[in-house]
């Protein structure tokens, strides 16, 4: 059953090119922690146990609604290894929010989370909101990060925390609504201080122009 916001915004379904705000998001993290799945997931509903490594950087779009506004995601799914970084990390500016993520089950991409928290300061705008994600927590059995662990990290480096299941569908939607929610409240919180200062404040650029894409990932 449609809701009242769909039936507001009906009419624009006809073209995805209109919409009140347009975030970039980006994944990032080891490789293997299942970021693609991750992607997958949420804008597509589907899951696949095949792994297949991500040639650079790939996107996928999304549209949802918070507090009758229509936002545009633009998801990017960044590839792991060392040798993509430089392509990735010029992915970073202009991107809204990350998610960063690690495998329960792999205790180097949890510790390689402060190395990619330093990436993000080092190459995204200071606003960037970031959340901290740990994958297949349907694999307790084979679990060797604790969930408090996530946590104290989490606390260390101010971020919010999830732990996640792309295979059973755990927790995958609420990040993505949260960091929306992140995002759109750090919105209005830029607008009111600008109207406090009678307008005079920078404007946030809620789009920005980002780098043809290299190569596409091959899932």
């Amino acid at each position: 059953m449609a809701s009242a916001t769909d039936a507001r915004y009906g009419h624009r379904d006809v073209s995805d090119q209109n919409f009140d705000y347009m975030f970039k998001l980006l994944i990032i993290g080891n490789s293997s922690v299942g970021k693609t799945s991750f992607l997958f997931r949420y804008a597509d509903d589907t899951f696949t146990s095949a792994f297949v490594s991500t040639v650079g950087i790939d996107f996928k779009v999304k549209t949802v609604y918070r507090n009758d506004k229509r936002v545009k995601l633009q998801i990017w799914d960044t590839a792991g290894q060392e040798r993509y970084r430089t392509i990735t990390t010029a992915y970073y500016r202009g991107a809204m929010g990350f998610i960063l993520m690690y495998d329960i089950t792999n205790e180097e991409s949890y510790n390689a989370v402060q190395d990619w928290a330093t990436q993000i300061k080092t190459y995204s705008w200071d606003n960037a909101q970031v959340i901290l994600v740990g994958n297949k927590c349907d694999m307790d059995d084979e679990r060797v990060i604790a969930l408090e662990k996530g946590k104290h990290l989490s606390d260390q480096l101010g971020f919010e925390f999830f732990e996640v299941s792309a295979k059973e569908n755990i927790h995958v939607k609420q990040v993505f609504e949260r960091l929306v929610d992140i995002i759109c409240d750090k919105m209005s919180e830029s607008v009111d201080s600008e109207s406090a200062m009678g307008g005079g404040g920078k404007t946030i650029r809620f789009t920005d122009s980002v780098p043809p894409i290299q190569q596409k990932c091959s899932c």
